[in-house]
């Protein structure tokens, strides 16, 4: 093999999202004035860094004031605890501007506002929510979520993680993998079983002692994200750190409505981001003495993933008036997580193709995109069970027991 370099440039983001249905002519000022400003943020701190970020498997911590400060956390908090106020729409809309930039950086962000900062909004008392929600939103703390173990990930009713009731306090014990932000977080929003076998969430904090966060290295994926697990040994949780508002698995599961929620937005913003790459490339790139964007095969690949753009909007921009009208359902919302997450995956992959070796390097997105996409198709629950959640609805016949 020849010793050449391939000269890399620092890609410009000028990024502008397709919007075939005129989908911003439904949107509201406010929601137009969220999204820009999200869209300018991710253009200025997250584009110039990101490739070096996910190249080097280095999750780039400083953003995370810059994210408080910027109202990217908790935006649909209530602003007496710090949070944004806003409606679900401009939520999502948010999610796909940081996901647009990273799914790892929207990764962290959504485990801070629909994990973290929405159980302890719901479920915690006054005390909690002034204790821990301000500094959520403004990023002087991060949070992650413990709910999947090693042997219990689709299947979380199985969880082994448990705690007694000690008279002064509760003894934690068991632990969690695939925890995004774990190793850096401050507090950990843990599930476990009391000894009735309920399911309660605990506001487990760092440096309680026999609580450690080992961070999961080598990953292919969310690179410029950080993962790791949980551990509990004989941990002592202070009672005033229990949940009280609901117990029983719905609630975390009610917690992953939102961050799914999320998640269906936010992957909208990565398969945007490579069509407008494949578009631009193809149209600037020439082959057979005229630009590749001009041949017929060509232009079915970008006309296929226009037409599933499109439909993804349609689908999120639904999903979010419901929500905001408090009638989004969980199947509605698997249905948008599993949809826009595999045709998110199939635009980058054909994206990868259409840009031939360049496809593989870091002067563009494609490939960093392409690779995250594995990791969002699996998480927060994976591709089959949201098939599965949508045939129950549809049968009445849980498949999955």
């Amino acid at each position: 093999m020849e010793n050449a370099t391939i000269q890399h440039k620092k890609r410009v983001d000028d990024f502008q999202s397709p919007d075939f249905y005129q989908l911003d002519d439904l949107l509201t000022d406010e929601q137009l004035m969220i999204r820009n400003a999200a869209r300018e943020f991710v253009k200025k701190e997250v584009s110039p860094i990101i490739e070096d970020s996910a190249q080097s498997a280095k999750f780039p911590s400083y953003l995370i004031k810059k994210f408080g400060e910027q109202g990217l956390f908790g935006p649909s908090i209530p602003e007496a605890y710090g949070g944004g106020g806003m409606c679900d729409i401009s939520y999502g809309l948010i999610m796909q501007e940081v996901e647009r930039g990273d799914s790892g950086l929207r990764s962290m962000a959504s485990v801070q506002s629909s994990l973290v900062m929405h159980p302890i909004f719901e479920y915690g008392n006054e005390s909690q929510r002034m204790k821990w929600l301000p500094k959520l939103a403004s990023g002087e703390m991060l949070g992650c979520f413990g709910l999947t173990e090693p042997d219990f990930g689709s299947n979380p009713s199985g969880m082994r993680t448990h705690f007694t009731d000690e008279g002064d306090h509760y003894l934690l014990n068991g632990s969690k993998m695939w925890i995004t932000n774990s190793p850096l977080a401050d507090i950990a929003v843990v599930w476990a079983k009391n000894e009735a076998g309920r399911v309660h969430g605990l506001v487990v904090e760092k440096g309680m002692e026999g609580f450690s966060a080992p961070e999961i290295h080598n990953k292919w994926s969310l690179r410029a994200s950080i993962t790791g697990e949980l551990v509990f040994d004989n941990v002592k949780v202070p009672k005033e750190n229990l949940l009280e508002g609901k117990s029983g698995l719905g609630a975390p599961l009610k917690c992953l409505d939102s961050a799914r929620y999320g998640i269906s937005w936010g992957a909208l913003g990565a398969a945007m981001d490579c069509y407008e790459t494949a578009r631009k490339y193809t149209l600037e790139r020439e082959q057979f003495d005229k630009p590749i964007a001009g041949f017929q095969l060509t232009q079915k690949k970008l006309a296929e993933m226009l037409t599933e753009i499109t439909k993804a909007q349609l689908l999120c921009l639904r999903l979010g008036q419901l929500k905001n009208a408090g009638k989004a359902t969980s199947a509605q919302i698997s249905m948008a997580k599993r949809n826009n997450v595999e045709i998110a995956l199939k635009i980058a992959r054909e994206a990868r193709q259409m840009l031939g070796g360049m496809g593989i390097t870091g002067e563009y997105p494609i490939m960093r995109h392409m690779m995250n996409l594995e990791s969002v198709v699996t998480y927060e629950g994976t591709h089959d069970i949201h098939l599965l959640i949508l045939g129950h609805e549809i049968t009445g016949i849980p498949a999955f027991k």
